[in-house]
């Protein structure tokens, strides 16, 4: 955590050299040395506990510049690298399968009257979000001090960062048509008008749902450690507008034919859990130890451990 002790250290360091420079002043000319009694037999005293000293207000989460700092990069210059390749076009579609394989609730992505209006809200929805994660920081510095909001920009840097890593790589890696691909392009080759974009087959799963539910679950996780005590209906305030945006930005692209519910539910999963993960990660360690894995080899194989406090 970032501590607003710089007053603090300069005191002390001139309290420290007052004291250094008493005890060598004594030092020269140290008193005749008078026995020491031979200590009496029986129990030691009991030693009291020396108290954690409280947390100031707000400072309920640590950061770690190089760690910090390199998840934020890793996962920022993941994505963005992944975003040039997909622009490219050198990784080619493929044409989309019979629609009858899919699971049966996600038949209605293609079977549904595709609302072209829809794209445009969820879209509304999802730079709301961003800026939200932009503002609330600001806020918290304003509330708790500057040292607070930096700790917040740090874990909501972080949240974003690793959710859009993680949604281009799925994207990749699973490759599956988008409903809208289903609509206008199955039984065609990928060369017809409408069916040559690498981005229709990026369906799984949906990264406006990923960043809308790791924002809301970010911010939620932060004002349940931070306001429970002073603002306790902030918290579920909190709660129930991220879960209501990220289940009408997931509704959203399920009607503007761009993603399955498999595709949104998935994204809202993935997104909650980084934005848990994040600041939980982040707690301060007088408050709570962090989530460890632990492994240890073992004849014929090996074991492996989670363990923490949530």
């Amino acid at each position: 955590m970032v501590q607003r002790r710089v007053g603090k250290h300069v005191v002390a360091s001139a309290i420290t050299a007052a004291v250094l420079f008493a005890s060598g002043q004594a030092l020269a000319d140290p008193p005749a040395a008078t026995p020491t009694p031979e200590p009496t037999p029986g129990p030691a005293p009991a030693q009291t506990p020396v108290p954690t000293p409280p947390l100031e207000r707000g400072q309920h989460f640590t950061i770690d510049p190089v760690a910090d700092g390199l998840l934020i990069t890793a996962g920022a210059g993941i994505s963005g690298l992944l975003t040039l390749v997909l622009g490219t076009g050198e990784i080619p579609p493929m044409p989309p399968g019979n629609p009858s394989n899919l699971l049966s609730f996600d038949r209605t992505a293609v079977t549904q009257t595709i609302d072209t209006s829809a794209s445009t809200v969820a879209n509304v929805i999802l730079y709301s979000s961003v800026g939200f994660a932009v503002l609330d920081p600001i806020l918290s510095g304003l509330h708790d001090g500057w040292d607070a909001g930096l700790v917040d920009a740090v874990m909501y840097a972080e949240t974003l960062s690793l959710t859009e890593a993680l949604t281009d790589i799925t994207k990749i890696a699973v490759r599956r048509p988008r409903p809208i691909d289903y609509v206008n392009c199955y039984g065609k080759p990928t060369t017809a008008p409408g069916c040559g974009s690498t981005n229709l087959q990026l369906s799984f799963f949906s990264g406006h749902a990923a960043t809308v539910a790791a924002i809301s679950a970010t911010a939620t996780y932060i004002a349940f450690e931070r306001y429970s005590d002073t603002q306790p209906a902030r918290p579920w305030i909190t709660l129930g507008v991220g879960t209501a945006l990220t289940a009408f930005v997931s509704y959203e692209r399920v009607r503007s034919g761009d993603h399955f519910p498999t595709d949104v539910v998935g994204g809202a999963i993935a997104g909650a859990v980084i934005g848990v993960l994040v600041p939980h990660l982040h707690r301060h360690k007088s408050e709570a130890p962090p989530v460890w894995i632990g492994g240890a080899p073992m004849p014929g194989g090996g074991s492996m451990t989670l363990g923490g406090v949530f």
